[in-house]
């Protein structure tokens, strides 16, 4: 499917009814400091080329998200975080007729303002880095061996990782230990797992 390079070749391709939706989002949006622009064929509004507010149509509504939206006020309550566990920032804002737009056209402009105020201030949620669980053999090995801690310690998180999650798959404790043995002499040489491969 080719993806839309311009907002109105967006609308262009939707049903009446969401077009007239989409278009009245527009018209809110166009009304701001907001630089309109196409994303993964979708309308989306920036500041200094980055994300603030995103539009398009699904199928039982039409959507109006703010990429920072968990520092929104949402006062009204009018926000829903459409993927808990997933999306952590994102704010979605669902509308399903033409008047529910216009009778919050205030609303919806005062929620862009803060939005972009919020952008200008640096709000943004950044990714958290999961940590790194260490298999119980592995962190043993490393406890009793002062140089394999420290040549472990030396390779990039990445690396760390890759040796983490190779022994800790096996599901046979024996194979596990059998892994640990194979790849105490790579952790001693400071290569990575799969070093030999790239």
């Amino acid at each position: 499917m080719e993806k839309n390079k311009t907002v109105e070749g967006y609308l262009a391709k939707r049903n009446e009814q969401d077009a007239q939706q989409l278009a009245a989002l527009r018209s809110i949006l166009q009304r701001t400091e907001l630089e309109e622009g196409v994303k993964w064929g979708i309308p989306v509004y920036m500041l200094k080329g980055k994300n603030v507010v995103g539009i398009a149509a699904f199928k039982a509504y039409v959507g109006l998200w703010f990429y920072n939206g968990v520092f929104l006020k949402d006062e009204a309550q009018k926000l829903i975080n459409a993927q808990e566990e997933v999306t952590k920032a994102l704010r979605q804002w669902r509308f399903t007729s033409l008047e529910e737009i216009q009778e919050n056209q205030d609303l919806i402009h005062a929620y862009i303002l803060e939005a972009i105020e919020n952008q200008k201030a640096g709000k943004v949620l950044k990714p958290q880095k999961a940590k790194l669980e260490i298999p119980a053999l592995l962190e043993n090995a490393l406890q009793e061996n002062a140089t394999l801690k420290s040549s472990f310690n030396a390779l990039t998180p990445y690396k760390q990782k890759e040796y983490a999650e190779h022994i800790s798959s096996a599901k046979r404790e024996a194979t596990q230990q059998s892994r640990l043995e194979k790849v105490i002499p790579m952790i001693l040489e400071g290569k990575g797992l799969n070093d030999k491969y790239k």
